[in-house]
């Protein structure tokens, strides 16, 4: 590039859609650059000025304003020339130096290989593009003049930056409804990441072009003709699959090139909505449509805006045509996506990509809220970058566009968090419906809510959003927090009961003696000892003694009324007081699924390092085996006299094999009254066979009575229930 290239004139020829006081803006912020990158050179020996000012000028091809335009310009003087923030604040302002200074983060990004760089990378990228999606449309612009340019690196840099354009960039751009520069940089990195089979396909699409150009050229002068007899004004252009959108169709359906039949087809851009379906008329008169190869993208648009209708025509010769029907203003949007904001400014339009854009862009934020964690984060995030959309309705006919797979409960979380914490039950298409339930296009779909519910742990094992799976996750932590902290309470004052303190010690009257205690423990606030002991991840008798101390040493006595009546009566191999137990627990309290214990079962407590309090059946090998290498964490525990929920229990059943015996089985179960959680049985092909039943049921006695009643089917010949063995050692 000669030295006049890299010159302002060649930028300033797209800013007329600038004011003269904007334009000089911008020629300030391109004087000081290239003050600032004088001297340099690009891997191709030219000045790197060029670079600043071929990003500038793609962010101007989608009219940009001023501030996105100066901070294109400086996007690398903070990283390459020393320049400092606060000097770009004084000479462009907090704005342009803000973009800045996120871009500047971005190009630190290394996307290596290991998955929890990669995802904290793309988290701090995402969440840079969040806060001012100009950020995000700069660095596009960035990437793609690298991109353009990337033959001038050397050629082990290839693979790596053209793989990670393709897993990140342009998935981005795709999100954003970018699709110009979705294609352009899908196509760019295929280039360099395959250049052999880049090449041969683009020869053998040269040939196919070839072949078929006149039979193309045909339809196109047939068309016209069709719109004109009409007095329509259209405006026809053709349209060529992307080289790395065949190749992948190949690889995905197993095609060879010949049988990959759609490559060519047209745009038809019109002047209203109206004229798009009279197109389509006109077209399905010329030319049989391809069945189940229609979309109407304008009725119901796209996750990130765009809106055309879509339809496959068998042409000459039984080719595959595909037409895309818009109007100029969709057209806008379809290719520039979020830019078509400031592209379609003046006139009003565009505002719709801008939202949907804004909106993916502001649940990020509200998903990082939520989750710190970077590979979770990105877990979330990676869902909504490839969606492939269902459209449903709500009950007052509003359109909502969901990833495919979406549930039930995904629809409620995207209508609001708190719609979605509460939801019990659902409607679809006014029938009942189980909350899993995947939602398919034009289903109407209706929630319930009551009040004081709470989102089940269980959902996460099936909603498909980002933004769902982040809140249950929120929510369960929170719950589990709280519980702890509840938990951990009951157990530190019962723990000090046993040493003669009657109850906790005040917070404000024992301030000196709880402030030591955090010390000594290690613990930042109340709260987290608290969580720490209902986790199971500290000893409340152990706690108990060091707060005992405490107060010993300020001068409190025990209480030794209490001492010998909490020492007599503890249990005897139990290290610390009792806890009631009706089911109501939730989180802080587990039942171990060695042995399922259900109330009117002996049963002990095991502090688990970090689980809470697991609940044991007392005859169960593994309880006995934690017991003798670990019995200081045990703890006493009982049933309450009436417990609030049902329990589950394992159990086997023996059966002569036979037709029917299941179906005999799971109705004797159902007649007693205990519900099938689970049935798996065994392979064998014997005169035997064993099934084993997980059931639900109110508590021993119930257990008793069921198989009691199976006892009495006479294909069984031995049920008996499944809990750990007790094992030497």
């Amino acid at each position: 590039m000669n030295a006049a290239a890299a010159s302002f004139a060649g930028l300033l020829d797209k800013l007329d859609y600038l004011d003269a006081d904007s334009i000089e803006r911008v020629r300030q912020a391109y004087r000081y650059a290239d003050t600032c990158h004088l001297g340099q050179l690009r891997n191709s020996g030219e000045p790197y000025i060029t670079h600043p000012i071929a990003v500038a000028a793609i962010c101007a091809g989608w009219k940009l304003d001023a501030e996105a335009l100066m901070a294109a310009l400086l996007h690398d003087v903070l990283e390459d020339c020393g320049v400092g923030k606060a000097d770009l604040i004084e000479r462009f302002g907090a704005p342009v130096a803000e973009m800045v200074d996120g871009l500047t983060k971005l190009d630190k990004l290394q996307f290596n290989t290991r998955e929890e760089n990669q995802a904290e990378s793309f988290r701090k990228m995402l969440l840079a593009m969040a806060r001012d999606v100009r950020v995000i449309l700069i660095k596009l612009a960035d990437r793609t003049h690298n991109m353009r340019t990337m033959g001038d690196m050397p050629r082990n840099k290839w693979g790596r930056i053209a793989s990670e354009t393709l897993d990140i960039y342009a998935p981005i751009a795709h999100r954003l409804g970018m699709n110009q520069s979705y294609r352009e940089l899908q196509d760019l990195s295929f280039h360099y990441q395959h250049p052999w089979r880049h090449a041969t396909l683009a020869k053998a699409v040269e040939r196919s072009r070839g072949r078929r150009r006149e039979m193309i050229e045909k339809v196109r002068v047939d068309v016209e003709a069709a719109f004109a007899r009409q007095g329509m004004r259209v405006r026809l252009s053709g349209r060529e699959k992307t080289l790395q959108a065949i190749y992948r169709k190949m690889g995905t359906r197993h095609l060879s090139f010949a049988q990959v039949s759609d490559l060519y087809g047209f745009r038809v851009i019109v002047d209203s909505v109206i004229d798009c379906y009279t197109a389509l008329g006109v077209l399905h008169q010329m030319y049989k449509p391809v069945p189940g190869k229609f979309t109407d993208h304008i009725a119901i648009p796209k996750l990130n805006g765009y809106q055309s209708l879509h339809t496959t025509l068998v042409g000459p010769a039984s080719l595959n045509i595909e037409f895309q029907l818009r109007t100029e203003e969709m057209h806008v949007v379809a290719e520039s996506g979020v830019a078509a904001h400031w592209l379609y400014k003046a006139k009003g339009g565009g505002e719709e990509a801008e939202r949907l854009g804004t909106q993916w862009l502001q649940s990020l934020l509200d998903i990082q809220n939520e989750t710190r964690d970077a590979a979770e984060f990105w877990d979330h995030v990676k869902v909504d970058l490839f969606p492939d959309a269902v459209y449903i309705f709500t009950p007052r006919g509003q359109i909502m566009a969901l990833p495919s797979g979406a549930t039930v409960v995904d629809f409620a979380y995207a209508i609001h968090s708190d719609v979605g914490d509460s939801t019990t039950a659902a409607r679809i298409n006014n029938e009942e419906v189980p909350l899993r339930t995947e939602l398919k296009n034009g289903d109407v779909v209706e929630v319930e809510t009551t009040e004081g519910a709470r989102p089940d742990p269980a959902w996460l094992g099936f909603v498909r959003t980002g933004r769902a799976r982040s809140k249950i996750r929120h929510h369960i932590k929170t719950l589990a927090q709280t519980e702890s902290v509840v938990l951990g309470e009951k157990l530190l004052a019962q723990a000090l009961r046993a040493e003669g303190v009657q109850q906790l010690p005040d917070a404000n009257q024992y301030a000196a003696q709880w402030d030591k205690l955090l010390r000594i423990t290690g613990n930042r606030s109340r709260e987290e000892l608290m969580t720490d002991i209902g986790l199971g991840r500290r000893i409340a008798g152990l706690v108990a003694k060091r707060m005992t101390d405490l107060l010993a040493e300020a001068g409190w006595r025990p209480d030794a009324l209490l001492l010998t009546r909490e020492r007599y009566s503890a249990h005897e191999s139990m290290s610390q007081g009792g806890i009631t137990l009706d089911g109501s627990e939730s989180s802080a309290v587990h039942y171990a699924k060695c042995c399922r214990p259900v109330p009117g079962d002996p049963i002990v407590g095991y502090l688990g390092r970090g689980e809470g309090l697991v609940v044991h059946h007392a005859r169960c090998g593994v309880a006995q085996k934690l017991l003798r290498k670990d019995s200081e964490r045990f703890i006493a525990v009982d049933w309450s006299e009436e417990p609030v929920r049902s329990f589950q229990a394992a159990i086997t059943v023996t059966v002569s094999n036979g037709k029917g015996v299941l179906a005999r089985i799971a109705s004797e179960l159902s007649e007693a009254g205990a519900d099938i959680v689970r049935v798996d049985m065994d392979d064998a092909m014997t005169q035997t066979m064993d099934l084993h039943f997980l059931i639900s049921v109110r508590d021993l006695s119930h257990l008793e009575a069921v198989i009691r009643a199976l006892h009495r089917v006479p294909s069984v010949q031995r049920v008996f229930r499944e809990i750990a063995p007790v094992t030497s050692g």
